[in-house]
């Protein structure tokens, strides 16, 4: 088997294995916080951190602890260990330096905590077989990819704010029709690189 360069796996991750417009994860927060460019880039700051970094904490943990001690199994609940105590910290830390943020961001800081984007982040690193580097390649390229869809979309929603939109697909309607149809135009970059 060919091992895949770090590289590739960051920008695969970024473009034709987007977490949101291939895989479909982290929708909730992206549907929710998705009405304003500034909180949108700063919600996908937030979770590019959080994704470097609990992918780096899970990796560690996976190789050199739970798979030592054959507690393979424990993954998930590991995981999500990690991932809520590592949020919990950064949200701390947002509210103590930057309490505008804090705000702006409101409940969707903490839910980050269930962004399935973030686990599955840390699954796919698991069942991919993913080194190191690999993994960290993997972690921020999936965190700019979420930031780029994200922030992509504010930008529509504001542009067809003044619209004449069918009442029927105001909101949630239009923003799902939008997803579908960023997720095709992402299509177009599937042949470049496939790293599954």
């Amino acid at each position: 088997m060919i091992e895949i360069s770090p590289i590739v796996i960051f920008f695969a991750a970024i473009f034709t294995n987007n977490m949101i417009l291939s895989n479909f994860l982290g929708m909730c927060s992206f549907i929710a916080i998705s009405s304003e460019i500034k909180t949108s880039l700063s919600l996908g700051q937030a979770v590019t951190f959080v994704l470097t970094f609990t992918t780096l904490l899970n990796y560690l943990v996976y190789h050199y602890v739970l798979i030592p001690l054959g507690l393979e199994y424990l993954r998930y609940i590991v995981f999500i260990i990690i991932i809520a105590a590592f949020v919990q910290l950064i949200e701390m830390i947002i509210d103590r330096y930057f309490p505008a943020l804090y705000y702006a961001l409101g409940i969707f800081l903490p839910l980050i905590t269930v962004n399935c984007a973030v686990l599955g982040v840390s699954l796919f690193m698991v069942i991919r077989n993913y080194s190191l580097m690999q993994s960290l390649a993997f972690g921020v390229g999936s965190g700019i990819g979420w930031t780029l869809a994200i922030v992509t979309m504010a930008g529509i929603r504001q542009k067809i704010k003044s619209a004449p939109i069918p009442k029927g697909l105001e909101g949630a309607g239009i923003t799902l029709i939008i997803t579908g149809l960023m997720a095709l135009a992402f299509i177009g970059f599937s042949g470049i690189v496939v790293i599954q």
